[in-house]
């Protein structure tokens, strides 16, 4: 059939399932956007900066499980693109960046706004390429489908030349999906683990990485509770476990707990399901080296190209969560196990002891809100946030439940709490979503309230206002007490812009505002930005900057 690159890559993405976009429109890629006006079934968000839609896409695809799709154009949009697809590498997120690109006849003479997309993106996203060649446009781009999906799920870059989107070529656009391949483990390897796992008294389950499916949290769920053995999660992957089951046990990450340490250094056998095992979660790489004493660990993951990069298993299975675990189910029962009972307890009670924040030095204690917050959270809410020390507050004093999800940044990138709310919102329209954010944080990607209001896709965003880049001036003041240097900032009024992009707004002074605030906010039709009035002094749930300063004179 007749039709121009540019339809070819619309008509290839809804071939394969495509649903949804998100970008910022560039001249370079026009025949792409024309395409989308014919496009039944396939909605393009239109956003305000290309870092804010290529968030949205990450966010997107972590919570539906389908592959995000993001469009910019050459030169600066790539680049503002960029923190979107390392955010999307890190999280192990199946994410493909549309960019448009100089014409072929004028490559290699750095035409206007021309850049390598190979190199500029090789580091950083797990595979580049570009079309150039019409007629190959739908294997290339089912190719990018396929590599984002398969193995460990990450970003794919493909380049557009403008002249061959608008070239007519006779296409044929397969109608075949692509699913990822699921690998299963050996059984002798099952055999092993099975073994380790039923004779081991303080085993430990950790879960963490992109791709899991209803079907892998399920099975999770069932094995942990059918041989009752503890859970921990990485570093922002709360929602894989239901952290009110008593089996849930910490999460692994920025401010591990003491508790959650304990845990991790006395279990005598764990099961690493889908995990990295990163910086975050190895509490920066002191846990599960070499100086591990008699502790096994079992390591699964669907990429070969994960294991023995710090860690070194035991025994290391390719397979999908649902594989390894479904196998040890049919091979073990509750009745055989040697699991300690009380340690399990005991862990559990040192998890719920970690929940109870101390009081603020602040006018609006954010342990307070934090507690509020998950009061009155319906039991399938959605909650976003970016990057700073605020986000410890969300991050670890919130319990989500089973139906409830979390959508953070495991690559630490500040302004992801907004465009994340805002794609959630477009895919559940009727969910609740709330996004923590600090007011740097907030800062960077304020400016997508604009796609809020033009979707129709409005949260509730909460700004922990303190006038600080907070964790950065914890270091400071660490480090160089006292010599505040560049973490100062000067705000607008959040309650007037929010108005001004047709939110909800108020100016929370106290704790004692927030709660009737809260349910204002939440019962708001076009959602709501409430802005908090917290001390810098209350630089993280358990520092001071006078605490600080103090230890730092010692």
């Amino acid at each position: 059939m007749n039709m121009s690159g540019g339809q070819a890559v619309v008509n290839t993405l809804i071939a394969l399932g495509a649903r949804r976009g998100f970008g910022v429109p560039g001249e370079s890629f026009l025949a792409v956007l024309d395409a989308f006006y014919d496009a039944s079934g396939f909605t393009f968000t239109g956003c305000r900066n290309e870092g804010g839609a290529a968030f949205m896409a990450e966010a997107w695809a972590k919570l539906t499980g389908e592959v995000g799709l993001c469009f910019v154009t050459r030169g600066p949009g790539a680049t503002n693109a960029s923190i979107g697809v390392h955010t999307a590498m890190q999280a192990s997120t199946p994410m493909i960046l549309f960019v448009g690109q100089v014409g072929l006849e004028h490559q290699g003479r750095e035409a206007f706004q021309e850049l390598d997309y190979r190199q500029v993106f090789g580091p950083i996203a797990k595979y580049s390429t570009e079309i150039t060649d019409v007629s190959r446009t739908g294997e290339i781009i089912r190719r990018a489908w396929s590599m984002a999906i398969s193995g460990r799920p990450g970003p794919v870059v493909v380049a557009l030349p403008e002249d061959i989107l608008t070239q007519i070529s006779n296409i044929d656009i397969s109608q075949e999906k692509i699913s990822a391949p699921l690998g299963g483990a050996m059984p002798a390897d099952i055999l092993q683990l099975s073994e380790k796992i039923e004779g081991a008294q303080r085993p430990v389950i950790i879960v963490g990485g992109g791709g899991w499916t209803d079907l892998d949290r399920n099975v999770l769920k069932n094995c942990a509770n059918e041989l009752n053995i503890p859970v921990v999660t990485a570093f922002r992957y709360h929602d894989l476990f239901d952290n009110t089951d008593p089996l849930f046990v910490g999460e692994a990450g920025v401010g591990m707990t003491a508790n959650t340490k304990r845990i991790l250094r006395e279990a005598d056998v764990i099961l690493a399901v889908n995990l990295r095992f990163g910086e975050m979660t190895t509490d920066a790489f002191t846990l599960f080296g070499t100086e591990r004493s008699g502790q096994w660990i079992g390591q699964t993951h669907r990429s070969g190209d994960e294991f023995h990069k710090y860690v070194s298993p035991d025994l290391a299975m390719i397979c999908s969560p649902s594989a390894v675990l479904q196998s040890l189910l049919e091979r073990l029962s509750c009745t055989n196990m040697q699991v300690d009972s009380t340690w399990v307890t005991v862990a559990r009670d040192g998890f719920i002891a970690s929940q109870i924040a101390k009081p603020q030095p602040s006018p609006v204690d954010m342990g307070k809100v934090t507690a509020i917050v998950q009061d009155l959270l319906p039991r399938d809410a959605i909650v976003t946030n970016g990057a700073g020390n605020f986000a410890i507050w969300p991050n670890k004093f919130i319990q989500f439940s089973a139906d409830q999800r979390l959508l953070a940044p495991q690559s630490g990138a500040m302004g992801y709490g907004l465009p994340a709310a805002i794609a959630a919102k477009l895919e559940y329209p009727n969910r609740c979503v709330v996004c923590f954010a600090g007011d740097g944080d907030f800062q960077m990607n304020c400016q997508e309230l604009g796609t809020a209001l033009q979707s129709d896709a409005r949260p509730v965003v909460l700004i922990v206002n303190n006038g600080t880049y907070g964790t950065i001036r914890m270091h400071q003041e660490k480090h160089y007490p006292v010599r505040v240097s560049g973490t100062d900032i000067v705000n607008p009024d959040f309650s007037a812009l929010a108005e001004a992009y047709g939110c909800y707004a108020e100016r929370i002074e106290t704790t004692a505002e927030f709660a009737a605030a809260f349910i204002r906010a939440l019962a708001s039709p076009t959602g709501a930005v409430l802005d908090l009035n917290v001390a810098a002094e209350a630089i993280t749930p358990s520092l001071t900057i006078e605490g600080l300063r103090a230890s730092s004179q010692n």
